[in-house]
């Protein structure tokens, strides 16, 4: 059984990943090969992702990936958060975690529906608002969850979310409902109705934003399309590690590495992990230094749910909360180094967690140069930023 050291694991980061400097791609579709999905939760963690691993690209390309070309399709779909995928892999995503996805989404509402009084009989309920949604959106204009609550008076309800809780919040039925027919595959999420940073969804039906998709396909067969490019940008991964990541479970796992042939192999720790067919880690040899400046919840970052070989235990708990999200993070020749943050001018700052050799330092400052000038002025939204900027645990 053939042996990858965690050094081979943190140079197929800098290069497939793209996040040295000399091997980044040269457009945003060959990245996203490499990457398989961008988180997008954050919606401006897609635009900071694509820039740390692209050359020469600028907000406006990223926006006309999105929007214009639609190569890039925003889906609610593992561990119930939003991705962007490839158009290509829509079918999949739709057969296997989106749809896990919807089924828990749909019964959730209906408990949600009943205990906030908006009905007794939430599947007829859900029925009738499906449709209504449906007829609104057949004239091709995508609307906001406000625009289809005012159009639906059924969808206009309010309710209380969570009482009790810190997130409890009073809304209207619009959001959720939406949320679950887009899981479902009924609607899509279109262009963002606000500023790029900013999560401001419109809805659409698919074949206005998408025209003709692909065949839908089985469950197993989407299940193995994701496994196969999880290994490709991850590999060798855990089976906990790719079970993490789908947010699916381990019969669903084993049987989609049965499918697509994927190979056994150790890693330095002893454990037992996989690599997809052919993979012959050729993309493993040392590169020279370099550094990277990553926003939350980066693919790479949130690749694995073991990630000592990247992350040292002492650090993670001031760079990942307490569910195991990552914050905005610095790189350092495959290993996570530190955090950054911005000034109130939008300026970006490195915060190393320790002192570092000056001229690895001087490569993250350069990052953060370029990132700052990516930015023009604009500061991204986050929890974390003033917490990392002052050496606060996160977890």
């Amino acid at each position: 059984m053939r042996i990858v050291t965690d050094e081979q694991r943190r140079a197929r980061i800098a290069l497939r990943h793209g996040l040295a400097a000399a091997h980044r791609y040269p457009d945003i579709a060959s990245a996203t090969r490499a990457i398989t999905a961008w988180h997008a939760t954050d919606p401006g963690t897609v635009h900071l992702a694509i820039h740390a691993r692209v050359q020469d690209v600028a907000v406006d390309d990223v926006e006309r990936e999105l929007n214009e070309a639609r190569s890039l399709v925003k889906q609610l779909a593992m561990r119930r958060t939003l991705w962007a995928f490839p158009r290509g892999s829509y079918a999949a995503v739709l057969a296997s975690s989106s749809a896990r996805v919807a089924a828990a989404h749909r019964s959730t509402w209906h408990k949600r529906l009943v205990d906030g009084g908006v009905t007794d009989d939430p599947e007829s309920w859900l029925a009738t608002a499906g449709r209504e949604v449906l007829d609104l959106l057949a004239d091709g204009r995508p609307r906001s969850s406000t625009e289809v609550a005012d159009a639906i008076p059924q969808l206009a309800q309010r309710l209380e979310l969570s009482p009790g809780t810190t997130w409890a919040a009073t809304v209207s039925a619009a959001p959720n409902t939406l949320t679950m027919l887009a899981a479902e595959g009924a609607i899509v999420r279109a262009a963002n109705g606000g500023h790029w940073r900013l999560s401001k969804p419109t809805w659409t039906l698919p074949k206005h934003w998408l025209g003709d998709v692909d065949a839908p396909m089985s469950a197993s067969q989407g299940w193995d399309e994701l496994v196969a490019g999880y290994l490709h940008t991850f590999a060798p991964a855990t089976e906990d590690d790719i079970v993490w990541w789908l947010g699916a479970t381990k019969s669903i796992v084993r049987a989609a590495l049965k499918d697509i042939g994927a190979e056994e192999v150790r890693l330095e720790d002893g454990r037992t992990a996989y690599l997809g067919p052919g993979d012959r880690l050729d993309d493993t040899a040392n590169p020279d230094p370099w550094a990277a400046i990553t926003p939350t919840l980066d693919p790479t970052t949130m690749g694995w749910k073991h990630r000592d070989f990247y992350l040292s235990a002492e650090d993670r708990p001031f760079l990942v909360d307490s569910v195991g999200n990552a914050a905005m993070t610095a790189w350092v020749d495959g290993r996570i180094v530190g955090g950054w943050a911005q000034d109130e001018a939008g300026r970006v700052h490195v915060v190393p967690r320790r002192t570092l050799p000056a001229s690895r330092q001087r490569l993250l400052d350069e990052e953060a140069e370029r990132l700052t000038a990516y930015l023009d002025g604009t500061i991204i939204p986050t929890p974390y930023g003033k917490r990392i900027a002052a050496g606060e645990r996160l977890a």
